[in-house]
């Protein structure tokens, strides 16, 4: 049997002081670009250390990863150009393709989430010729809706400029995107998606390239462009030689057109939808009707000449009856 504890252990033990309940600090809020408070990011070491010291958190990492895919029976020209954005974007997952139907959104959360990523592009192509391309922050959005117009891949442009294969690259937007409330998110999203993660393993550290994104005709227009810097030796810059710096285009080019900003991944409430889009379809309509109303107007002139002709005949000559005797 166990022996039993003395009465004068158990008040000793219950004299003693007992030791208070270490609270881990609140962790601060956190977004993809970096600290949300930066005076809320310096935990303070308990009163109980002995070096009063500030112990600041780690330096933010952004672990930004995109997946890319598209649907199913697309156009050459733009697998191409998903081709082309894969080989810009370093930090981005490429996938099987994806069945474009209503269900499209629950197939590619589900990607994105197997994937261990934090945003989407997807590119859906519908009859053939019209391409569409989804910008989505996954799993709680939100998610835009582009038409993509005035494709140029890098292969059909074979432009001169030339860049590092995962070098960073910085990215510039026009004057308009601070304009109004939706241009600003556009903006949000461009910069987290298509900004690449520093110290990322697949990039390289230098910026020798640039992304160009501007607004023109309420559309956005990609370019991209080599930053060229003349040298003098193999490592060395000129002197000077940054103001005389350049940049080369080396493509691809795509326009996009803002259809509609949801506020969920893939689908939800909508936020912003585009008073100036028209569908493809109907600009075929519109062309397909002025063809139609070609040839209704060349029906029309017929039967009005053939009507001018018989009320107006000509009156018969007088050699008209000459060969009917013979």
């Amino acid at each position: 049997m166990a022996k039993k504890r003395k009465h004068s252990e158990t008040a000793l033990a219950a004299a003693a002081p007992q030791k208070k309940e270490e609270v881990a600090p609140e962790r601060p809020k956190r977004t993809l670009l970096g600290w949300k408070d930066k005076e809320a990011a310096a935990v303070v070491a308990p009163a109980e250390d002995k070096d009063d010291e500030v112990h600041q958190p780690a330096n933010f990492r952004n672990k930004e990863k995109v997946l890319v895919t598209c649907s199913r029976r697309i156009a050459y020209r733009y697998r191409h150009l998903m081709l082309n954005v894969v080989s810009l974007l370093p930090h981005c997952k490429k996938d099987n393709k994806v069945e474009s139907q209503s269900s499209k959104g629950v197939a590619l959360s589900e990607m994105v989430e197997l994937k261990s990523c934090s945003s989407c592009l997807f590119f859906e192509c519908r009859k053939h010729k019209d391409l569409y391309l989804w910008m989505a922050k996954c799993p709680s959005g939100p998610s835009v809706k582009f038409l993509v117009n005035a494709v140029h891949t890098m292969e059909e442009l074979k432009l001169t400029g030339n860049h590092l294969k995962g070098s960073r690259p910085l990215l510039t937007f026009s004057a308009n995107f601070d304009k109004d409330a939706h241009w600003k998110l556009l903006k949000e999203m461009i910069t987290q998606i298509f900004g690449v993660p520093k110290e990322h393993r697949k990039s390289k550290p230098y910026h020798d390239h640039v992304f160009v994104f501007s607004i023109v005709d309420d559309h956005i227009w990609f370019r991209n462009y080599q930053i060229s810097v003349p040298h003098n030796e193999a490592d060395k810059v000129a002197r000077g030689g940054l103001d005389k710096m350049t940049l080369v285009e080396v493509g691809p080019r795509f326009c996009l057109n803002p259809i509609k900003i949801f506020g969920g991944s893939f689908g939800g409430p909508t936020l912003y939808e585009n008073p100036f889009y028209i569908s493809p379809n109907q600009i075929r309509a519109l062309e397909k009707r002025k063809t139609a109303g070609k040839y209704a107007k060349k029906v029309k002139a017929k039967t009005r000449r053939k009507v001018h002709e018989l009320s107006n005949q000509l009156e018969a000559g007088e050699f008209s009856e000459m060969w009917k005797d013979q």
